[in-house]
This record gives structure tokens, sequence and C-alpha cells, in this order.
């Protein structure tokens, strides 16, 4: 008995240090940690070892290769992820590994052996995961960097969290939380073949744009909308798609095409959402419900704190133009002053085309101004251009709008508004109002003469 109880704990210990020199410690040591976008936690773990091979492919960059849509509104799967992998020049083995339910102890272990093996030889991988036990997921990546044997734990890059960086978690738990829908493992390897850094781009990309939808589509919550990128824009609205379509190629496209055409070098600092509503009980509904306010117009208005158009296309595409114009002048006219930026947008409300070139038209606008023009009531233009943005929003708003309109308008039947554009941007720090700038432009020493003849000008428009 003594001996059989001699050989019995004799093979344990065999067992033992067979097992410790398996799984002995190792770790890649020096792979930065990047906190993922939302949804890119594949594509971070993709930027992180990268960055341990002094290649630059940042997650974006990684989305973009993938082909994912980004109306979708969501980073890649794994076999979108497996895909781009190897794009990118990464021997990634076998990927998808089927377990037997029945054997499924023993065939975990054989995938464990392999990750660990590819460990030792200096070779992360990423895996996907269920993120959390209590967690209801389709998978989450994570980038397997070592093991500690004392502790018996995976150590692994978590994207999901700025504090990430070499975390660890028992391997029993690793291995509970590593099969999804328990038949199958995914281990993508990183053995590096032939990687390059990636192309740089200019401008949105597919990851910028679906990064904006995913935002969005969060915002929504469940609500049905279509989604149409029209650059540098996501045009969204609640009326069918070829609504959508027919706003974001007749209206957007059309209207930023000409506008970058004459003024705008620069897009938008970031994509923003252009959310059209069909119906104004819809309009002012959507308002409160998505963006937690009630509606500032009838017809429409930006949000810089959503970044955001929100329109009542019901009532036409004029303020959707107007609007437009406002992010593009935020990007290329920094400080540009209240009379200027909402002259330009509301110029273009009513719109057409001349020789190629968007023209402002005249408009409903007109009416009050010949009004306040007759009463003699018109501010001078000195005073209307050096008006601070309470003066010009709060003291007699519509007379402002109209008056800082109709000089865009003037300027453009003399062909001189996008002159006096450019020349006031090259001025804006000596000349902030852009006074100074006008009188150049226009050649005028006497202002006051100037506006009699305009008010004379303006008495003689005529709209419709």
């Amino acid at each position: 008995m003594r001996s059989l109880l001699a050989m019995f704990f004799a093979c344990a210990v065999i067992a033992t240090a067979v097992a410790e020199t398996m799984f002995q410690d190792v770790l890649i040591e020096g792979v930065p940690h990047v906190k993922q976008k939302p949804d890119f936690c594949g594509e971070a773990c993709v930027e992180m070892w990268a960055r341990k091979l002094k290649k630059h492919i940042p997650q974006d960059a990684v989305f973009n290769a993938s082909g994912v849509d980004p109306l979708l509104g969501r980073g890649c799967y794994a076999p979108e992820l497996g895909k781009t992998l190897k794009q990118l020049g990464f021997n990634i083995g076998d990927g998808w590994l089927r377990i037997d339910p029945a054997q499924t102890e023993a065939d975990l272990a054989r995938c464990w052996r392999g990750l660990y093996a590819d460990l030792a030889k200096g070779i992360s991988s990423i895996v996907c995961m269920i993120p959390d036990e209590n967690v209801e997921s389709i998978g989450h990546f994570r980038l397997i960097l070592g093991y500690k044997a004392a502790s018996d734990e995976v150590v692994y890059h978590e994207p999901a969290e700025s504090n990430g960086a070499y975390r660890r978690m028992k391997r029993d738990k690793f291995m509970k939380l590593w099969p999804l829908g328990n038949e199958t493992v995914i281990r993508f390897r990183l053995e590096p073949r032939d990687v390059k850094d990636a192309p740089a781009f200019d401008g949105f990309t597919s990851a910028d744009y679906c990064q904006r939808a995913m935002e969005e589509r969060t915002r929504a919550n469940g609500q049905k909308f279509f989604y149409v990128i029209q650059p540098p824009f996501v045009v969204i609205g609640d009326q069918g798609e070829e609504p959508v379509r027919f706003y974001a190629d007749g209206t957007v496209r059309w209207a930023v095409d000409r506008l970058k055409q004459d003024y705008f070098k620069k897009d938008p600092a970031g994509v923003i959402a252009i959310w059209l509503f069909g119906n104004k009980e819809s309009y002012e509904k959507n308002t409160r419900k998505l963006f937690g306010q009630a509606p500032t117009t009838p017809f429409g208005f930006y949000t810089g704190q959503s970044r955001a158009l929100i329109m009542n296309i019901a009532t036409g595409g004029g303020t959707l133009v107007h609007e437009i114009v406002h992010p593009f002048m935020a990007s290329n006219f920094p400080g540009c002053p209240s009379w200027f930026n909402e002259g330009m947008g509301s110029l273009y409300e009513q719109a057409g085309e001349r020789d190629g070139h968007i023209i402002g038209l005249t408009n409903w606008r007109l009416a009050g101004l010949q009004e306040t023009i007759k009463n003699g009531k018109l501010p001078s233009f000195e005073n209307l251009l050096k008006m601070n943005p309470h003066q010009f929003y709060e003291e007699d708003r519509g007379a402002n709008y109209a008056q800082a309109r109709y000089l865009c308008y003037y300027l453009q039947e003399k062909d001189l508004l996008v002159k006096y554009y450019r020349a006031f941007v090259e001025a804006r720090e000596k000349d902030p109002s852009g006074y100074d700038t006008l009188k150049t432009i226009l050649d005028e020493k006497d202002m006051d003469a100037f506006q009699k003849r305009w008010e004379e000008y303006v008495l003689g428009l005529r709209f419709p």
C-alpha cells in the first residue's frame, strides 16, 4: 500500500513539474497601449501590435482597409478582421477553431497550447472573447501578450479602457470567456510577413463616417431612420431612403460643391449629422426626444453641441443650405463676425446657379427690409458690421439678418462677393468687423452716400 501511495504522489509531482515546464512565465514587453474608439476593439489591437513592430497602422486605417460599410455603425466582426489582417501582411493561422462540445476541455487545452507556443516565440494573438460572464455580446477583442505561471494568469491589453495595459486574468476565467457560443474559438496570430505602414489619407475616411453613424444610431435608440453619407455629412431622415438620397444628392452635394468652389478650402472640423424630419410634428417631437431641446425656428437650426443640422425639410431645402454654410465658415473663417456669418448663410437660403457658381436669389426677407428702409430705421453699415453677437441676434434680429443678406447680395451682383470674402479672411486680424475691407472692395470713401445708393437699389428689387 505504501509503495502504491508513494508511486501516486511521485506521478503527481512529475505531472506538476511537466505542467510547470510547459507553461512558464512568458511576456512580450514594450507593447504600447491604445484605447479603442467606440466598437473598434479589434482595430485598436492591430494598432497596438503594429506600434510594437514600428509600423504606422492606426485603428482607423484598419477599419478603412476592411471595406465594412460605415453606415452599419460598427467595427469589424471577426471574419472581416481576419481578412483585413491578411491584407495587412500578417499570418493569422487558422483563425476559427471549432470545438467539440463533447470534449470541450481537451479542445480548449489544445487551443491554449497553440496560443502559449506563439507567445513563447514572441508572437502575440488577438482573441475574440465574451467581454464578461454577465455580459451578453457577440464578442470583444483583446491583445494577448503573456502568461504568469505562479498565479496562472493570462496577460493582455484591454483596448476598452485607458489604463488597460498589461492586465491579468485567471486562466480558468479566460478559458470560460474564450469560446463563443460554446463551439467556436477565435484567435488571430499576429506573425508579421509583409507588414507595411498604412497609406496616408486626407479628409474624412470610412472610419470617421462610421464613428459618426454609430453616434447617431445610439442617439436614435432603436428608432428607424435612413442614413446616407454625403461628404462631409451623414444625412439622416425619417421619410424613407429615397427622400434622404434626394436631398443628400440634390441639395447637400450641390451646395457643398459650389460653396467649396468659391469660398471654402477646408471641410468642417468633424463629420456633421444632418437630420431631415418630414413634417412639423416629426421635427418638433424628434428634436425634443433626440436632442433634448425645443426647435429654435420652424425651419431648422444648427446645434454645435451635438454637431448636427436639424431640419423640418417640409419647409424646403433653403434653410438646409443656410445652415450648411455655418460649419464651413467656422473652419475656414475663425472669428467670423455674426453679420457676415448670417449674411452669407441667409444669402443662400434661396439659391440658384449662374455659370456653374452658386448665387443667392431674392427671397422673403426682402419685404421686411424694404419696409425698414422706408421707415428710416436701418442702421448704418458701420454700426451693423461692428455689432457684437448680442446686438446682432437680439436687437432687431430680423432687420439685421435682412440687411446683412442684401449687402452680400449686392456684392454678389457686382461680382465682388468672392473677392470680398477672400480679402476679409486675409485681413481679419487687423479688420475684425470687415468694415475697412468693405470700403476698400467697394472703392468707397463716403459710406453714407453708398448706403443711400444701396437702399435705392434694394427698393428696386422684387420677390417673387
